[in-house]
Formats: structure tokens, sequence, C-alpha cells
């Protein structure tokens, strides 16, 4: 593939990941099944609906104990599944009644869908796609708070998610640290940007052959990650069909392009969030070992390191996928049973 990338592990197989073992005793969550208006995705180009399937991961005591306010995590999915595929890759409500069983405090867990035409929004701020990130950070937030007995404050309000998802941790963390107190970003992809090889007129046809976003459906899933991230970082509300640049014109590569992309870049992005990053009470990564992010997640770890930004690294056996349902309830959700205040 010819047009510049993202340096992303291979999603096509996401849901496919093991389960860890079942705990003794781990009482049932509840999961309700929402829908949340969002008027900052209102009047998007691509017409995606502005309305938002939500999941939302109820504690056991969320019905036994009616007084009780609870801390929320809102946990974001990767690229090319919505929040029905991603609580089977990371096995919900198994892996958080573990995580609960084994000690970690309850809390709500929110699951949003960003599921676009091409397969992923990025969680950013496009005319093209949507402002997803303002829909995670102001409209969903507000929702849950008005509608659930969530404790109202950053303190008590974690961001969470896994490669895309990753990601719209790493974005709307640094941005939004007046919404969430800590972080946590499985597998983050997207990073840095990175160019890969020579023009392709094959694949620069194949786009210009789309008559509207619907139509990338045919094309395969890497180039579909092309057009979500142009669809995100360079929207063009003066180029119909698809009102995106991508880095490749005419067979020539775009520099602008390209810059506009770094510029949405968490690891170009940094340096001017170092005093938001500092207000975290916590900030956690991890990564597989066999999974090709992992050099990025480690330049993360040594910018916020060399900030003498407080933050964990963990790169554990395995791929991108393989550990993922088992971090969540080893490592994540004891990570915000720490991190979080909890009610008195």
């Amino acid at each position: 593939m010819a047009l510049a990338t993202i340096a992303s592990g291979d999603a096509s197989a996401q849901v496919a990941t093991p389960a860890p073992a079942p705990v003794a005793g781990a009482k049932p969550v509840t999961i309700e099944r929402i829908t949340v208006h969002s008027p900052a995705i209102e009047g998007n180009l691509e017409e995606e609906s502005p309305d938002r399937a939500v999941l939302v991961v109820l504690p056991p005591s969320y019905r036994s104990s009616p007084r009780r306010r609870f801390p929320v995590v809102y946990a974001l999915h990767g690229y090319s599944i919505g929040a029905e595929q991603w609580i089977g890759e990371i096995h919900v409500p198994q892996t958080i009644e573990g995580a609960f069983a084994k000690g970690a405090r309850e809390m709500i867990l929110v699951l949003p869908d960003s599921k676009t035409a091409h397969d992923g929004s990025f969680y950013s701020s496009s005319v093209t796609v949507g402002d997803f990130e303002t829909f995670v950070a102001r409209d969903l937030v507000a929702y849950v708070d008005g509608h659930y007995r969530t404790l109202a404050d950053r303190r008590s309000r974690g961001l969470a998610g896994h490669s895309m998802g990753g990601y719209g941790t790493a974005r709307i963390g640094m941005k939004h640290v007046d919404v969430f107190g800590a972080l946590y970003m499985m597998s983050p992809c997207c990073l840095s940007t990175r160019a890969l090889g020579m023009p392709d007129a094959t694949t620069e046809k194949a786009v210009a052959a789309l008559r509207s976003p619907a139509d990338s459906a045919t094309l395969p899933w890497g180039l579909r990650a092309q057009l979500a991230t142009a669809a995100a970082w360079s929207p063009n509300p003066k180029a119909p069909p698809l009102f995106l640049d991508l880095p490749v014109k005419d067979g020539q590569p775009q520099p602008d392009v390209l810059a506009r992309w770094t510029a949405n870049a968490p690891l170009a992005m940094l340096d001017q969030y170092v005093g938001n990053l500092r207000r975290y009470a916590a900030i956690g990564i991890d990564v597989g070992d066999r999974d090709g992010l992992k050099d990025d997640a480690a330049k993360l770890h040594a910018a916020l390191d060399r900030y003498g930004i407080a933050n964990s690294f963990q790169v554990y056996p395995g791929d991108h996928t393989s550990g993922v349902a088992g971090r969540v309830q080893d490592s994540m959700i004891p990570f915000f049973s720490r991190a979080l205040v909890f009610p008195k």
C-alpha cells in the first residue's frame, strides 16, 4: 500500500481472543444497551448518525445499594469493530465480574460505539466524520452523569481504550483533563505517522472510483483504515463525495496532508499538553511483546518519563489482541480501582 499509513496491528481478528479462567464466586453485573444523542456529531458530511449505541455495565451492588454512587470508566473500542464486538473481544461480562471478585472496587463501565462508514472515527474532531472527541468527553459523560448514580467528579472518571481506542484515550486525555482523572492505554495505535513506499496509482484509482463513503466497504481493510484516518485528520468540505484529502494526489506525495496527520499523532502532540498530563492521578500503558505497536508505546512511555510524568508501562506476552481480555480483568480494572476516587 502506497498511501501514508499509521502503524497498527492486524485488527481483522480482534474478536477471536482467549478468555481468562472464570473466577469462582463472581457476582453478576448488569449490561444496559442505550442510545445517546450527540450534538457534537450532528451535521457531519459523512452523515454518521449522532444517535450512538452505548453499553453501560452496572456493578453487582448497583441495584442492591440504591443510594450508593460509583466512579465511571469509559472504555473505547478499536478500529473495525463496534461496542458489541468490543465486549466480545474483552469477554464482558466475565472479565468485569472476575475483576470485582478478585478484589477490585466496584465501578460503572461505559462502552460507546464509534464505528463509522470507514470503520472507525479515531475519536477525533472533524467536519467530515463528526466530532467524536467531544461526543466522548462532553455529550456522553453528561448523559451518563444525568442518568446513572455516578460520582460526577473528574477524579472519579477514568478513560481507557485498546488500539484505536488507546489512541483515543491519549488524544482525549491530553485535551480533556478537566473531565477525566486517570488514563489507561492498551496497545495504543497511531501514536506516530509513517509514510510507506512510493505512490501507488492503482490504490489512488480505487479510492477515486468511490461514489460515497459507504462504498469503501468494497475496499481492503488497510485501505479503509487509510480513509478513516483521512476523514478524521485531513477533512476537506470542498472535496465530495468523501470530503477528505489523501497523502497522495495524482501520483504525488502531499506533504501538507502528512503534516496534518502528524499534528494529530500523540507523540507529536505531547509536548503541548505536559501541564495537563501532570494532573492525572495515574497513567497506564501496556502492549504485547509481539505487537507491532510496541516500539511506539515504549516511545510514549519514554516521553512521559522525560517530563517526569508518573506512568506505568508493561510489556506482556502476547500479540495485538491475544492478551487483551486478561489485561482488562487483571490490570485495567484494578488500575482504576487504585487510581480513582471512590465514595467514603
